[in-house]
């Protein structure tokens, strides 16, 4: 079951028609997720998925920014904390138990959307992004690799070439140009979007149901192939690049509001 009481750092609504409206909910850190949260997100498509009542998924972010990506306010280098081992367990449980659910995921981008927040928005079944949504995978600007979605997803919406480029270089997409390139279904105005996507994820719910999922699991499974290929290798990359002088001067640099010097260590 979907409740509540089992999230700290994600706000649960269900509505009466099946929709579940579930907000990342940090507002004060731009939605960043910290170990609590890349938790909860490993969880939570398990347990929609798990819940008659649920019949559709709107996803969102509190506040400003649907998601900034990694909390690194500590100046830590993301893996500096230990626990490597279960941060990429979870990062691949998180993108599994997304594709894995065999009901519709909207998500409505609103504000930021960054690294792993790129990856929860652009993984939905539909993306609704407000006219202000800023798209972008920002890991490499932070030392690390673009091991948790990214590299799986964005060459499926935009292609290779033009992925790669932004994988690589972590530039900034607007919402224009996201949809333009493939990566947003709809771009709406601020104030519309979430009155949008619910209607589109009421729709969803009330429509035919197993029709619905019969029509979007297989296409899914196609995502989850090239996932289960790609990774494994894009993690296991990001958690050795987790460890690099780079890394470390990015988290540092982040804290201290300049731009990093990178040594390519």
């Amino acid at each position: 079951m979907l409740t509540q009481d089992d999230y700290e750092t994600i706000l649960i609504d269900k509505h009466a028609n099946g929709v579940a409206v579930v907000t990342l909910n940090r507002p004060d850190k731009l939605n960043a997720v910290n170990a609590a949260m890349h938790y909860e997100l490993s969880q939570i498509f398990l347990d929609a998925e798990a819940d008659a009542e649920v019949r559709a998924v709107l996803l969102t972010g509190a506040g400003r920014a649907f998601c900034a990506g990694g909390d690194f306010a500590s100046g830590s280098a993301p893996g500096d904390a230990g626990g490597g081992g279960n941060m990429m367990r979870e990062a691949r449980q998180i993108v599994d138990n997304l594709l894995d659910c065999t009901k519709p995921v909207i998500s409505a981008v609103n504000g930021y959307a960054m690294g792993l927040g790129a990856t929860l928005a652009l993984l939905a079944d539909i993306v609704v992004a407000s006219d202000n949504a800023i798209i972008a995978d920002t890991h490499v600007n932070m030392g690390i690799g673009a091991g948790d979605g990214g590299a799986v997803i964005w060459p499926l919406l935009m292609g290779v070439n033009r992925a790669k480029y932004h994988l690589m270089t972590g530039e900034r997409l607007s919402a224009a140009e996201a949809e333009r390139l493939g990566l947003v279904s709809f771009v709406v105005e601020r104030d519309a979007l979430i009155e949008r996507a619910t209607g589109i994820a009421n729709r969803l719910a009330e429509g035919p149901g197993k029709a619905i999922s019969a029509s979007k699991v297989p296409i899914n499974k196609f995502i989850k192939m090239v996932s289960n290929l790609v990774l494994p290798i894009s993690l296991s990359l990001e958690e050795s690049t987790m460890a690099s002088a780079d890394a470390k001067e990015a988290a540092r640099a982040f804290v201290e509001k300049r731009e990093p010097k990178f040594s390519g260590r």
